[in-house]
C-alpha cells in the first residue's frame, strides 16, 4: 500500500550540510505517517525525526538544532535537513511510513536506507 524511497545520502565533512530525500507512493501514500531513523555501524536502527500533526517536527536530542524534518503533501515526500554534521551522524538513514488499519491497527513500511558518512 505504501513504497518508499529514500536518496541524498553521501559523504560529506564535518560541519557540512546534507539534504535527505523520502518519496512515498501506492494507494495509501497520501495519508501516511512518515518518519526519520537512522542506525549507525554496529549499534540499532534509532528514532530521529518525526512530523506532529501541527506541522512541527519532532527531534531527539543528539539532532535538535541541526536537523530539520519536512514534508510536501502534493508530492507525497518527506525531506531531512542536516546541517553541521558530525562525525556521529555516520549512519544508514530510513524513511517509515505508518498507516491507521482497521480497529485502530496500524501497518508500517519501511524503505530501503542510504547511506551518510561523515568523515575528514
Amino acid at each position: 500500500q505504501v513504497h518508499v524511497a529514500e536518496s541524498g545520502g553521501g559523504l560529506v565533512q564535518p560541519g557540512g550540510s546534507l539534504r535527505l530525500s523520502c518519496a512515498a507512493s501506492g494507494s495509501r501514500a497520501s495519508d501516511a505517517a512518515l518518519a526519520w531513523y537512522r542506525q549507525p555501524p554496529g549499534k540499532q536502527r534509532e528514532w530521529i525525526a518525526s512530523l506532529m500533526t501541527s506541522g512541527a517536527g519532532d527531534y531527539a536530542d543528539p539532532v535538535k538544532g541541526r536537523f530539520t524534518i519536512s514534508r510536501d503533501d502534493a508530492k507525497n515526500t518527506l525531506y531531512l535537513q542536516m546541517n553541521s554534521l558530525k562525525f556521529e551522524d555516520t549512519a544508514v538513514y530510513y524513511c517509515k511510513a505508518v498507516v491507521r488499519t482497521k480497529g485502530w491497527n496500524h501497518t508500517s513500511y519501511w524503505g530501503q536506507g542510504t547511506q551518510v558518512t561523515v568523515s575528514s
